[in-house]
């Protein structure tokens, strides 16, 4: 006999069944734009994702989204085109990308941001005039830059899901909304007016938000906000705290998933398709050692902590094919001992400091593109040569000039970093060099043929200053090269430098629809992916600003516009009907728990 308890415990086990046209797992840039698109198009769609928070890695982040030639660009009078981009992007990416992959990204970018801008309230955005784009002096480049970034919101308007928004690595005072801008001018407070007045505009700004109460959010956050509050516009369900356990795969074609919400089993079933935007496996050990070759910890990545891979192992399971798992969006960072690493983006092109090997000798461009930079640590620490850690050696003259780790100039770095090992200081180089272990001679004549170069404004050994890229976070003050000046001025300091990352680089072969392929280049029916669960459509480079997140969104649009455009019980290894994009508005979906 069973007892009713017993009933009852069975009864909880068994998984309660939904169903929705499109099921999108992670709410990411990638998964929110694409449960955002297939909403618009009339069809019925859940957002599943398994943290308490929204956001993932995209409202840890800059915000940055490259997008060549979309209307923010146009307004602001860049001179960019749809064959530039195509241009620079082949430059960038090589053959290691299928070139539809490419021009699906180059030719949707700009139509996705027509097609939500004209739906969405929330769809607010500004061009970051000047942040070059990473390989300018590549055909089709512009120093000027492509990049753009969400124009602040105020947290407010989210209401009681103000709370639920994923947390950026650095978490600014409430009141103050630092943009992208604010960010390289603020970088230049000490050596520039037009950082002293970013500091004034900041300041002011901040007493308004105090004034009016406000919450702002700016960078990643006010992009995680806008579509979320889009998401809850168009009315689509979105079920927190529900992790992926399986893809559900009949006949041969994808047809949901199973997952655990609120502690109780869960079928989602999937009309037309599923689409994975888990993101990466930067949290999980043991993924980084299968894959990537050198030194791991997932102590050195500021991606979301909930990213371990179950979206590209489900897929790797229904016969997924992956690509590009040996590589990550790189940056020099250095360690925090209390929480996340610090990602070292202005840092590198400020004169007065250099990065060195084991042998206290330069080995890179320190300014250039950080993914570059840690890929020639990668290099030469696999040819023998100590790079992970580097070290990063700057004087007092470059601590009394610019921001440091978030600290201001002249202020004294904080004790911890000095306690854990991180940052060592000497009144000499001999000294530094016996503290960091590198031979005391080499690190001399390192200093001094740098000195020598910096005084005449030419990187003879790596090109310092010769990229606009390099020259974007330098002091405009010191000329003739504003990437470079001679360290000098004792005490001197070393500090860790460890490849870092933004999150890993690989994941599902995905084609110009954004429809998972398996080992034979075939497409497994009803599965998509897009942002961190795909391989990156940048191949083994970065274009710009924001080419993470730029094309998780493309490819999420591209996605939902893939499954909208089948015939209601069409597959997607049929070819889609033609089909208009109507510009109508989702309705709320009905029956199912809307976790707002």
């Amino acid at each position: 006999m069973v007892s009713s308890n017993s009933a009852s415990k069975a009864h909880e086990s068994e998984p309660v069944e939904f169903e929705f046209d499109v099921v999108v797992i992670g709410s990411g840039a990638a998964g929110m734009t694409a449960a955002l698109t297939a909403a618009y198009r009339g069809l019925s769609v859940t957002l599943i994702e398994k943290s308490r928070l929204f956001g993932g890695s995209t409202a840890r982040s800059g915000g940055g989204i490259w997008v060549p030639n979309n209307p923010v660009l146009q307004a602001a009078g860049v001179p960019d085109s749809a064959e530039m981009a195509r241009t620079y992007l082949k430059a960038v990416v090589g053959n290691r990308v299928p070139e539809a992959k490419q021009r699906a990204f180059l030719d949707n970018g700009p139509e996705m941001f027509n097609y939500l801008g004209a739906r969405s309230r929330y769809w607010d955005f500004v061009y970051d005039r000047g942040y070059s784009d990473y390989h300018p002096e590549y055909p089709g480049g512009l120093s000027q830059g492509r990049s753009i970034e969400p124009k602040p919101i105020d947290g407010r308007l989210l209401g009681a899901d103000l709370h639920k928004i994923n947390k950026p690595t650095m978490s600014a005072p409430a009141g103050i909304a630092i943009t992208v801008s604010d960010f390289h001018d603020l970088n230049m407070i000490a050596r520039t007016w037009a950082g002293k007045k970013a500091a004034v505009r900041v300041g002011a700004k901040t007493a308004l938000n105090m004034l009016k109460g406000a919450l702002p959010l700016s960078l990643g956050k006010a992009l995680a906000a806008r579509l979320w509050l889009s998401l809850r516009d168009a009315g689509v369900p979105v079920w927190l705290s529900t992790p992926l356990t399986e893809i559900m795969v009949e006949g041969g074609a994808v047809v949901g998933v199973r997952a655990e919400h609120e502690g109780r089993p869960v079928v989602i079933k999937a009309r037309r398709g599923v689409v994975l935007a888990a993101g990466g496996f930067e949290h999980n050990l043991e993924m980084r050692k299968q894959y990537i070759a050198g030194p791991q910890s997932t102590e050195w990545t500021v991606g979301a902590t909930e990213n371990v891979g179950e979206g590209i192992v489900a897929g790797q399971k229904v016969g997924g094919a992956v690509d590009l798992m040996d590589d990550a969006w790189w940056g020099p960072s250095v360690r925090n001992p209390e929480g996340p690493p610090f990602f070292c983006l202005a840092e590198r092109s400020q004169p007065g400091a250099i990065i060195v090997n084991s042998n206290g000798e330069r080995f890179v461009n320190e300014s250039a593109p950080y993914v570059n930079v840690v890929h020639k640590m990668y290099e030469d620490e696999a040819a023998g040569t100590g790079t992970i850690p580097a070290h990063f050696i700057f004087d007092q003259n470059f601590r009394d000039r610019y921001l440091f780790l978030g600290n201001f100039p002249k202020r004294p770095l904080p004790q911890k970093y000095y306690d854990s090992g991180i940052i060592k200081s000497a009144d000499t180089l001999a000294e530094l060099a016996a503290k960091i272990g590198v031979p005391a001679d080499r690190l001399a004549a390192s200093v001094q043929r740098f000195n020598g170069m910096a005084r005449n404004g030419r990187d003879e050994d790596f090109g310092r200053g010769d990229s606009a890229y390099d020259r974007y976070y330098g002091d405009p003050t010191v000329k003739p090269n504003p990437t470079l000046a001679p360290l000098e001025r004792g005490p001197f300091y070393a500090v860790e430098m460890v490849p870092g990352d933004l999150g890993t680089k690989g994941g599902l072969v995905t084609d110009e629809h954004a429809r998972v392929l398996d080992h034979e280049g075939r497409v497994i029916t009803g599965l998509y992916a897009a942002g961190n669960n795909s391989a990156a459509v940048m191949g083994n480079d970065y274009a710009g600003a924001g080419a993470t997140i730029g094309p998780a969104m493309v490819f999420g649009y591209i996605a939902a516009n893939h499954l909208a455009d089948l015939e209601p019980g069409q597959k997607s290894e049929s070819k889609p009907a033609p089909a208009k994009r109507p510009a109508r508005r989702a309705h709320a979906n009905s029956a199912a728990n809307q976790e707002k």
